[in-house]
């Protein structure tokens, strides 16, 4: 996910710059509304807006971009008023003071990770985040994120605010978890009570691979599929697009299955594979030549490969790296048009950890 951020004075601009030159999660893009820059752009590394900022936003939303407005809470609103969907696919916008004191998390705090993104700018720029989610405040369990942290796909986004007024009332809430799948570890948070799997009676959240319909508040279903690819530098986006849907498809896998897109560290830049992520919303994690040649399996090796990257075979390393431990491929190595995909299925397991 890109951070997109937009100014509207010369205070705000010099703030933009600082949080760009800083970050070192994820790729930036600054932008500005103020007159200033528009004269001098050569002397900044700052886009100047010419649409509206209602335009802007809605292709920053559009390329599922988080978008930080440096400015008035007002003109945030204003500008996504007419973007907004759902809190699953809403991109996550927060708002800054000019003078750098604060940083509100505005939309998409949990599922977006907007609420995230106030506490890392806070730390690097020194602004109090501002968070005013209910069961973060209280600091009661959110089903959303505790969803998010577990690579679990929610089913019926309504039983979202169900579940977290029974919390935010006191209200004792149980889960059910399929066998076999909760971390030894697991500690439970207050008020949170596991039941056997399959439930016999009514439950507030199931956890599960299965389609079968229990009666629960809401559902979760785990993202279990990761997908492990390489390619030719600069191949275009529609192609990586296109690969993914077409062998997913030939597998059976539906794309809110996926976990996670994965690659070799030296394409982390890939464009083609940012582009798709992002669209996606969907993760894209890299591992070094050296981790992966350190997992474990029977892979379709190749001398040429190695001889290019340091490592014997990328795209199906990279689908069980990201797996974890228990992870196994149910796609081999396949290659088409400057490209190579694998499909590996992770032994998901649910803990209650924060992080």
């Amino acid at each position: 996910m890109g951070l997109s951020v937009i100014s509207f004075t010369e205070n705000g601009m010099h703030l933009s710059e600082k949080i760009a030159g800083q970050w070192k999660l994820a790729e930036v893009s600054v932008f500005t509304k103020c007159s200033y820059v528009k004269e001098f752009a050569n002397c900044f590394h700052i886009s100047y807006v010419e649409q509206s900022i209602g335009d802007w936003a809605k292709e920053q939303m559009k390329e599922k971009n988080a978008l930080l407005f440096i400015g008035a809470c007002g003109i945030a609103v204003r500008a996504i008023a007419g973007c907004i969907t759902d809190k699953l696919n809403d991109s996550p916008v927060l708002v800054m003071d000019e003078q750098g004191n604060y940083v509100i998390s505005i939309l998409s705090g949990h599922v977006g990770a907007a609420n995230e993104l106030a506490v890392k700018i806070g730390e690097l720029t020194g602004a109090i985040p501002v968070i005013t989610t209910a069961t973060d405040l209280n600091r009661r369990f959110a089903v959303d994120l505790f969803a998010k942290h577990n690579g679990l796909q929610i089913v019926n986004k309504d039983g979202i605010a169900k579940v977290s007024s029974k919390v935010l009332s006191g209200k004792e809430i149980t889960i059910s978890i399929e066998s076999g799948h909760v971390k030894d570890s697991a500690k439970l948070p207050e008020g949170v009570r596991l039941v056997s799997y399959p439930p016999k009676q009514s439950v507030d959240v199931v956890i599960t691979t299965e389609k079968s319909k229990f009666d629960a508040l809401l559902y979760l279903r785990p993202e279990e599929y990761v997908i492990g690819m390489g390619c030719k530098k600069g191949k275009e986006a529609e192609k990586i697009s296109g690969l993914i849907a077409k062998r997913i498809r030939e597998a059976g896998i539906e794309k809110s299955e996926i976990f996670a897109l994965t690659s070799i560290d030296r394409k982390k830049e890939e464009a083609g594979f940012l582009s798709w992520s992002r669209k996606e919303k969907i993760s894209f994690l890299t591992f070094s030549a050296e981790q992966l040649q350190e997992t474990e399996g029977e892979f379709h090796a190749s001398a040429f490969v190695r001889e290019q990257v340091g490592v014997d075979n990328v795209c199906e390393r990279a689908a069980l790296a990201a797996c974890g431990k228990n992870g196994r491929l149910i796609c081999g190595k396949h290659a088409e048009d400057g490209m190579t995909i694998a499909i590996a299925k992770r032994d998901w397991r649910v803990s209650f950890d924060e992080e």
